[in-house]
């Protein structure tokens, strides 16, 4: 398994994560949980949150998970990624809660689900994350 991190120095290393506003919230091999809150320039018309600001919610949380789980030395990238989208968000905060369904030798499957702020399921996204041996 990786050296412990920070929830704060797992955001760090995904720029783009931090620049679209996610938050790690805990971190740990089996369960990473963070957020992203709404915001205008989030949105799609009629100011719903874009697809793409839920699935990099996803995406950054299902990475960090897949990450904890990695044996020493190895590195990891993303080979699929499924997300099912359940209702818009229109306002408040979006919560994710991802863990691992398979750490295998050659491959992590990472499940996350995302929440509205009533705890209404949003979407639930399934990745399979490469485990890269150097």
């Amino acid at each position: 398994m990786t050296a412990e991190l920070t929830p704060d120095q797992i955001a760090d290393a995904m720029p783009f994560a931090r620049a679209l506003g996610v938050e790690i919230d805990t971190a740990a091999p089996g369960e990473v949980a963070g957020h992203l809150d709404w915001a205008p320039d989030r949105c799609t018309a009629g100011g719903v949150m874009h697809g793409g600001a839920l699935m990099a919610l996803a995406d950054t949380l299902g990475a960090a998970c897949a990450y904890l789980n990695l044996p020493p030395g190895a590195s990891t990238t993303t080979l699929e990624s499924k997300t099912n989208f359940f209702r818009g968000v229109r306002d408040g905060r979006v919560r994710g809660v991802a863990r691992p369904l398979h750490t295998g030798r050659t491959s992590i499957v990472v499940q996350t689900d995302l929440y509205d702020g009533n705890d209404r399921r949003v979407a639930q996204v399934t990745q399979t994350q490469a485990v890269l041996h150097q």
